[in-house]
């Protein structure tokens, strides 16, 4: 990579355009720019969840470092036209882990409400601005084209998210907010 930052402020940007890892130039309103920085929000989300969970779970905190590893690699794609890091083996890779997470679970009877602990409440958070982050990248494949699989991976990673709160309800000893319809 090199000393790609060795200035942090470069002034190119001062009058609305980005620069993409292809050296084009492309306006911050963008549906591509757009679609980038609900990625690394969800990253940094994600970031927080990692720093936020119990010794007890290291192997769900690698596993979800594994995954910051492929959110990046999402940006990457969108920030290099036409640059494809994401395969099939990768989605298959987040499946494996909903399904190892997810068995030992009883079903759902009631729809769950973001809370019950900071962390719970964290994890559905990062969930919601990884569907924030799918639905810009859907709006930017409807103009360009965008490998199926970074769409596949935001998808599959908030249900992960979601099962990853039930999961830490579960093997902590956290009661999950039920929603109440009155």
């Amino acid at each position: 990579m090199g000393n790609r930052l060795s200035k942090i402020y470069t002034r190119t940007g001062d009058l609305g355009e980005t620069g993409l890892g292809d050296g084009s130039r492309i306006p911050k309103d963008s549906r591509r720019v757009d679609a980038m920085g609900h990625i690394d929000e969800f990253n940094a989300a994600l970031g927080v969840v990692i720093s936020e969970l119990p010794d007890s779970q290291s192997e769900l905190a690698k596993f979800l470092a594994f995954c910051q590893h492929k959110i990046f690699d999402v940006g990457g794609e969108i920030s290099i036209p036409g640059a494809e890091m994401l395969k099939d083996i990768h989605v298959q890779s987040i499946e494996a882990m909903l399904d190892n997470l997810n068995d030992p679970i009883p079903p759902l009877k009631n729809f769950i409400l973001p809370g019950g602990s900071r962390l719970l409440a964290d994890l559905h958070l990062a969930r919601a601005i990884c569907r924030r982050a799918e639905r810009a990248l859907v709006s930017l494949s409807k103009q360009e084209n965008i490998n199926p699989c970074s769409l596949q991976i935001l998808n599959r990673l908030s249900d992960l998210l979601f099962v990853c709160a039930r999961h830490i309800a579960q093997t902590e000893g956290i009661e999950e907010v039920l929603w109440e319809q009155e």
